[in-house]
């Protein structure tokens, strides 16, 4: 019983540690996503902000991810215009490579920025690395989807999430989101 206990008890300040390393509202991002786009082209923070900041979109992978293709292909389908017209310009995150971001690029004609964090280091930075998967196996390196709103100052201004990575915050709810930041 005692040993049951003492694990239990590692477990929670585990998960609490862990927890308390996600990027939350108010926060500053840890990076400046200099990272390498669907084109091999170096972005930025920057260089992907609208007006009033960014969309970001962590998601598992376009290239095999079903879940994550409908997500970004429910984004493509109109509520967008709505993020980029509050002035929130939209970036997608994944540990793919360029070149399998490309490859989802052209074939769905995607508009969005594609940024590859193939070493998982802005993953890791905001928190979110899903820990199910071990250094070695596949899908090593993914995240935990997450979708961040951040001001033009880096400043956190919300976070939307869903406790399964088979269900994704919907676009509607970003929208919804933006719009009471107004």
């Amino acid at each position: 019983m005692r040993v049951f206990l003492s694990l239990l008890i590692i477990s929670f300040f585990s998960l609490s540690a862990n927890a308390a390393q996600h990027v939350k509202v108010g926060d500053v991002i840890p990076t400046n996503l200099e990272l390498l786009n669907e084109k091999s082209e170096p972005q930025s923070f920057d260089i992907l902000k609208g007006n009033k900041g960014l969309v970001l979109f962590f998601i598992r992978s376009a290239d095999w991810c079903p879940y994550c293709q409908v997500q970004l292909l429910d984004l493509r389908k109109g509520a967008a215009d709505s993020i980029l017209k509050a002035g929130y310009n939209i970036a997608i995150l994944s540990y793919d490579t360029p070149e399998q971001l490309n490859k989802f690029v052209t074939r769905y004609k995607f508009d969005f920025p594609m940024l590859s964090d193939e070493n998982s280091k802005t993953i890791k930075a905001f928190g979110i690395l899903n820990e199910d998967k071990k250094p070695g196996e596949f899908g090593y390196g993914i995240p935990n989807p997450h979708i961040y709103v951040i001001g033009d100052d880096k400043t956190v201004l919300s976070v939307l999430s869903k406790e399964s990575y088979t269900r994704r915050p919907e676009i509607k709810d970003v929208v919804e989101v933006i719009e009471s930041l107004k």
